[in-house]
């Protein structure tokens, strides 16, 4: 059987790194990121950010993300993070009150085991449809909550 990797860092508040920065396992990011980022799991916290182009496993957002981001497995964006530039992901959620302002392809299981940049080529016309979708999605929970206060 396989371990998981336990590996843990955090770029802690009061600080800023710029460059690449490259990870295995769970990064909390409560400082600034600018450049280049890969990793496994990346976590924003809701006082960090990220300007940098991105590739992990999986991104949660809670706080401001500006770039590109591909996320192989998920990228979940809480309600008090922030989403703007370029999104490729496998799956994907936008909790009541995240933000996103971004351009944004979902790759099915099949799109995941290809190369990333095909994907991007080829399918233009999905990227329309998926960002499309979000916003019903956002419309609809918003909807939703308005009742609720009734």
């Amino acid at each position: 059987m396989k371990s998981k990797s336990k590996d843990f860092s955090i770029i802690d508040k009061e600080l800023t790194v710029e460059g690449t920065v490259s990870t295995r396992g769970k990064l909390v990011v409560k400082g600034v990121v600018k450049g280049t980022l890969t990793g496994d799991v990346v976590i924003i916290a809701e006082e960090g950010a990220v300007y940098a182009d991105t590739k992990v496993t999986s991104m949660t957002i809670g706080g401001i993300f500006k770039g590109e981001i591909t996320a192989s497995d998920e990228l979940i964006i809480l309600p008090t993070g922030s989403c703007s530039g370029k999104v490729v992901c496998k799956n994907f959620a936008v909790e009541p009150g995240g933000i996103l302002n971004a351009q944004v392809t979902c790759l099915t299981s099949q799109d995941s085991n290809s190369e990333i940049e095909p994907v991007l080529t080829e399918k233009k016309g999905v990227v329309q449809i998926a960002t499309n979708a979000v916003q019903k999605i956002s419309i609809n929970s918003s909807r939703d909550m308005s009742k609720e206060k009734d």
